[in-house]
């Protein structure tokens, strides 16, 4: 029996799982959530109530957490792209940038689009501006970060490059990217040219009219 992704081609968080399934060509269901299919999102909440996606199945097993979701992927389906290093000091770096990702990048991204997605009346400006400050602070510390990396964590893709590719991806769509800052400019750039993101992207693509910001005319 083959895993289940419960995920959805636009969601950040469901392409950084995506990424990791990608680039190790596992054989998976996607089962994916729209409101068109009541069936399967039933299924989903009977499973995780909190409603948060993506989700992996396997089994009786249910892995939460796209982070979580990938270590399991190499744990349980092992193939020639190792995301996350067999050895433990590499392993923590690894894992430091996959939350430097999470926490500073998508989360105040996020915070951007879910207030723009608010009544007016409802917004917090306070809020937004806090979050485009730690988006900018986040941008120029990984400016300095990628002076001489390929890749997060070096020259290997891993673990932290599945997160970096979609945050990045959306953030710069939300509160754009200064120029000056070239390296993450490049990295972004490297990333959207990864055949297992370009995969997500394109996959990803028909929803684009969602977005509340507008998406740009670009990636």
């Amino acid at each position: 029996m083959k895993p289940v992704l419960y995920a959805h081609p636009f969601s950040s968080y469901c392409q950084k799982a995506l990424i990791a399934l990608y680039e190790n060509g596992i054989d998976f269901e996607y089962r994916m959530l729209d409101h068109n299919d009541p069936d399967t999102l039933a299924d989903f909440e009977a499973r995780w109530p909190i409603k948060r996606f993506p989700i992996l199945v396997d089994g009786e097993r249910t892995v939460m957490e796209a982070s979580v979701v990938i270590e399991y992927l190499g744990l349980y389906y092992p193939g020639p792209v190792k995301l996350v290093p067999d050895d433990p000091k590499v392993a923590l770096d690894v894992r430091m940038l996959d939350r430097f990702f999470d926490n500073y990048v998508s989360t105040p991204q996020q915070r951007i689009v879910f207030n723009a997605i608010r009544q007016e009346k409802d917004r917090d400006p306070l809020g937004d501006a806090e979050a485009r400050k730690m988006l900018e602070c986040a941008y120029a510390w990984l400016d300095q970060h990628m002076e001489g990396r390929l890749w997060a964590c070096g020259d290997a893709f891993t673990l932290a490059d599945c997160a970096a590719a979609p945050f990045l991806f959306y953030a710069d769509w939300t509160h754009a990217i200064d120029p000056a800052f070239e390296r993450v400019h490049a990295y972004r750039r490297r990333l959207l040219a990864r055949p297992s993101f370009a995969r997500a992207v394109d996959e990803g693509r028909p929803y684009r009219a969602y977005f509340p910001l507008g998406a740009p005319d670009r990636d």
